[in-house]
C-alpha cells in the first residue's frame, strides 16, 4: 500500500529541521550501504556520528508516532532511527529494494524493514527531478510531496529516486517493523480502521460499530506477531 501522510511536520518544524542540518557535516551516502547498493547510490547523508543526529532523528520519529494515519497503516512495532539525505547536482538513486533486516543503531536490536517511509523536508518547487518512484504490480508511481508530508509503500517494492538536475531535495527516511507482517492484511485492517472512524462520525458508538471495532480488534490479535 502506498499512502500519503500529510503534515507530519509543520512548516516550522520544517524549516527548524533545516536550519540544524545545514549547521553540521554531511557524508557520501555510499558509506551506509552495501556494494550493489553503493554502485546506484549518488546522494549525501547526515553523519549519524553528529553531535545532532540523535535528537533530529527523534524529532522525526516521534512526529511520525504522533500521527494516526502513520499509526494505523503501518502498525509501528520496531522503528529504526530515521536517517536524512540530500540529492543535488544530478544526485540519483538508481532501482533497488531496501535490505530485510537492519540493527537499531541505538538499541543494537535487529530489525525486519516491513514498511518504507520518507519525509519529505523540500518544497516540490526547491528542486527539478528527485521524484521518488516506487514499483508495484500496477506500475509505476511518481512521489514528490510537500515538506513535513511523508510517503510509505512497502519496504519489499523496488524503487528509485531520479536525478535532482537543479536545487536540492533533502528528505528524512526510515524503516519500521509492523505488528502485522503481511502488506496486504495491513491494507485491510487499515481500511477496515478508516470505515469505522466514518461510521463512528455518523452514528456513534452503536452496535453495528463496536461488532465492526471488535472484529478489527480480533483481526489484529490473529495477525499481529
Amino acid at each position: 500500500m502506498l499512502l500519503h501522510i500529510p503534515q507530519v511536520l509543520s512548516k516550522q518544524e520544517v524549516a527548524a529541521l533545516r536550519s540544524e542540518l545545514a549547521a553540521h557535516d554531511w557524508v557520501d551516502g555510499g558509506r551506509s550501504s552495501g556494494a550493489q547498493a553503493a554502485a546506484l547510490k549518488h546522494n549525501l547523508q547526515f553523519s549519524a556520528e553528529s553531535p545532532a543526529f540523535a535528537g533530529l532523528s527523534q524529532s522525526i520519529a516521534g512526529a511520525l508516532q504522533r500521527h494516526p494515519l502513520f499509526v494505523s497503516a503501518v502498525l509501528p512495532r520496531h522503528m529504526l532511527p530515521p536517517m536524512f539525505n540530500r540529492y543535488s547536482g544530478g544526485g540519483r538513486y538508481g532501482n533497488h529494494v531496501d535490505n530485510a533486516l537492519q540493527r537499531d543503531r541505538f538499541s543494537g536490536l535487529q530489525v525486519r524493514t516491513d514498511v518504507s517511509t520518507t519525509v519529505f523536508l523540500s518544497e516540490p518547487d526547491e528542486y527539478e527531478g528527485g521524484e521518488l518512484i516506487v514499483e508495484d504490480t500496477y506500475g509505476e508511481h511518481e512521489v514528490k510531496l510537500a515538506a513535513g508530508d511523508a510517503i510509505v509503500y512497502p519496504a519489499t517494492s523496488l524503487h528509485r529516486v531520479e536525478p535532482v538536475t537543479s536545487g536540492a531535495r533533502i528528505a528524512s527516511f526510515l524503516w519500521t517493523q509492523s505488528w502485522v507482517r503481511d502488506a496486504w492484511q495491513r491494507k485491510l485492517l487499515f481500511e477496515l480502521d478508516m470505515n469505522i472512524l466514518k461510521l463512528r462520525a455518523q452514528l456513534g458508538d452503536s452496535q453495528e460499530v463496536l461488532g465492526l471495532t471488535s472484529t478489527y480488534h480480533n483481526l489484529l490479535r490473529q495477525w499481529s506477531e
